[in-house]
C-alpha cells in the first residue's frame, strides 16, 4: 500500500489516495483486502485499486453498495481492473 498526497483540500484537509496493488489475488481476496483498507481511511480519502481478477468487477462494486462508499473511478483493460473508491463518512 502507497499513499499519495497530492490530493485536493476538503473540510481543510488534504484528501489522500492510497494506492492498494491487487494484482495476482484472486476472489474472495481483493474484496476482503479492500474492505480492511478502507476501514482504515479517514473519510473523504480515496483508495485506488487495482486488480486482475475479473470477478473483482462484481465483488468491489458490491462491497461499496455494502459499506456506503463511493465507486468514483473504474478502468477496465484486458489485463487489469482499477477502481477509485471515496471513503465516506459513515462506517463500515
Amino acid at each position: 500500500m502507497s499513499v499519495d498526497d497530492a490530493g485536493p483540500l476538503r473540510h481543510g484537509r488534504r484528501m489522500t489516495t492510497t494506492k492498494l496493488d491487487l494484482a495476482g489475488l484472486k476472489c474472495p481476496l481483493p474484496a476482503l483486502k479492500t474492505r480492511k483498507a478502507l476501514k482504515m481511511l479517514p473519510p473523504g480519502d480515496r483508495l485506488e485499486v487495482l486488480c486482475t481478477d475479473p470477478l473483482s468487477v462484481i465483488d468491489i462494486p458490491n462491497l461499496i453498495r455494502e459499506t456506503g462508499d463511493k465507486v468514483e473511478i473504474t478502468e477496465r483493460s484486458p489485463s487489469r481492473i482499477v477502481f477509485l473508491i471515496e471513503k465516506a463518512n459513515g462506517t463500515i
